[in-house]
């Protein structure tokens, strides 16, 4: 376990470039993903905003995986900021993560999240978190998920404040999939020192502003969320989403996200070597023209199935339904192929919102002009997770 004795001692060392460490190039001999580029594989690094942190441009989010020896390589390779959370896989993947990573912690940038809204809670689950993650320090800790300011308490700060004047945390955040209603917010109170957010191609510029305005407060500012929906794979389970693996749709897109100057780091999914492989590439080459045009097809096709996260709808089901939640769960079965975290994610709306069925009404009275087929979408997911 990496004390925080030796991290202080260390003098926060961080990677640089071409470092003796290994961690900015690889020979193309080293790596299956230098030798089928024939260059080395290169990593830019970006600072985390206030926080001083240098990380590299692509991070790993580990939510869905469940392979310890992808994230493994990714570490090996290069890659310095994971990203996990006490709630993922039942506790499971922090313990994943830490054992996968411990040799290499006092290397990385280590981001958890607590889903409790109480200060004894949280207290308990950074402890589980530390223990799990083998170390004596989270270098972000995130309050998660929060979508609406209300949700966020001041006893929630104060024990952010708190576990950092006890050295259990650097540098505390806020996780949200609403940067519109969050991110001014954030940068406003001034107490948070990273903001991740969902971010990707489909989304107006609004939320550009948004997130320019976190960033100028001094917040470092994280990506996730960033491949929109993930429909690279063929193990999602309506066959709508065939027509979604268009080749070259997911390099792209995290192509357009490294390329926007306000974010800090980006945690796309990995799920096993090819995906990191595929990423690791794309990382390397710049945005282009041709990117482009195919993100603006790959828009096209997804536009009735993918919600937007814009937040346009909420309070227009006339059943009360929460539209973006709902349909954030049938993105991770269809979209990810994790349909047993999308039924957990169902089943965490009330009971009377699990209860509703869309073929009740006459009419939907839910209508996106970003041309989302709500009522048949949200049918689908009553029909999977009710």
């Amino acid at each position: 376990m990496t004390s925080r004795r030796e991290f202080l001692s260390a003098g926060l060392a961080l990677p640089v470039v071409g470092a003796s460490s290994g961690m900015g190039f690889f020979k193309p001999s080293q790596d299956p993903v230098a030798s089928q580029t024939g260059s080395p594989v290169k990593f830019e690094y970006r600072t985390l905003g206030r926080t001083g942190l240098k990380v590299t441009s692509m991070g790993f989010g580990c939510m869905i995986t469940s392979d310890p020896s992808v994230v493994e390589r990714a570490a090996d390779i290069g890659i310095t900021y994971f990203d996990t959370s006490h709630g993922y896989q039942h506790g499971n993947n922090e313990r994943m993560v830490g054992a996968a990573l411990a040799a290499k912690r006092k290397q990385l940038v280590l981001s958890t999240k607590t889903d409790s809204n109480t200060r004894d809670g949280m207290a308990r689950e950074l402890d589980i978190s530390l223990r799990e993650l083998k170390t004596d320090y989270i270098d972000i800790w995130y309050l998660h998920g929060k979508d609406d300011v209300a949700t966020i308490t001041d006893e929630m700060i104060e024990m952010q404040q708190l576990a950092k004047k006890q050295g259990k945390i650097r540098f505390a955040g806020v996780s949200t999939h609403k940067p519109l209603q969050l991110l001014p917010w954030m940068a406003q109170k001034g107490v948070f020192d990273v903001a991740l957010t969902v971010y990707n191609f489909t989304m107006d510029s609004d939320v550009d502003r948004a997130i320019e305005i976190a960033a100028k407060s001094g917040m470092g500012v994280v990506a996730m969320k960033v491949m929109a929906g993930g429909f690279r794979s063929l193990k999602h389970t309506d066959p709508a989403y065939d027509k979604l693996t268009r080749p070259g749709a997911m390099p792209a897109a995290l192509k357009w996200v490294l390329s926007k100057p306000n974010i800090s780091t980006t945690i796309p999914s990995m799920t096993d070597m090819d995906q990191l492989d595929e990423n690791l590439r794309a990382m390397a080459q710049p945005y282009s023209g041709g990117d482009q045009k195919l993100l603006a097809a790959h828009l096209e096709m997804i536009r009735p199935l993918y919600c937007r996260m814009c937040g346009e709808c909420e309070g227009a089901c006339q059943k009360g339904l929460p539209i973006a939640n709902v349909m954030r769960c049938l993105t991770y079965a269809d979209g990810y192929g994790q349909f047993a975290l999308g039924r957990e994610r169902f089943q965490e709306l009330s009971s009377e919102q699990v209860a509703v069925r869309c073929g009740d009404c006459a009419e939907c009275t839910v209508k996106c002009r970003h041309g989302v087929q709500v009522s048949s979408r949200v049918a689908r997911a009553q029909e999977l997770f009710a």
